[in-house]
């Protein structure tokens, strides 16, 4: 059976470099293997800075931006209108 992995909220602190590590070693284990799916606040131009090493970075980076299906979402956050939407009801 081949699963997706998800990663929600990348990039909400800075990767140190066992985690910059790990996550280089499970995403080369699944590229052209198995499914991705990354979730962040941040655009995919800013992941550099969070992944902290250039080296990692763009071998990280390559791994997922090569064959990536994006989805850029604009617009104002779902839970923040809904929370409005909540304090005038």
């Amino acid at each position: 059976m081949l699963c997706s992995t998800l990663l929600d909220d990348f990039g909400l602190e800075p990767l140190d470099a066992g985690a910059r590590h790990d996550l280089l070693e499970i995403l080369e284990e699944r590229y052209g293997r198995r499914s991705t799916i990354v979730t962040s606040q941040l655009p995919v131009t800013s992941w550099h800075e969070v992944i902290g090493d250039p080296t990692y970075a763009d071998a990280i980076l390559d791994r997922l931006v090569h064959n990536a299906h994006r989805i850029e979402l604009v617009g104002e956050s779902l839970r923040r209108a809904r929370g409005k939407h909540a304090k005038t009801a």
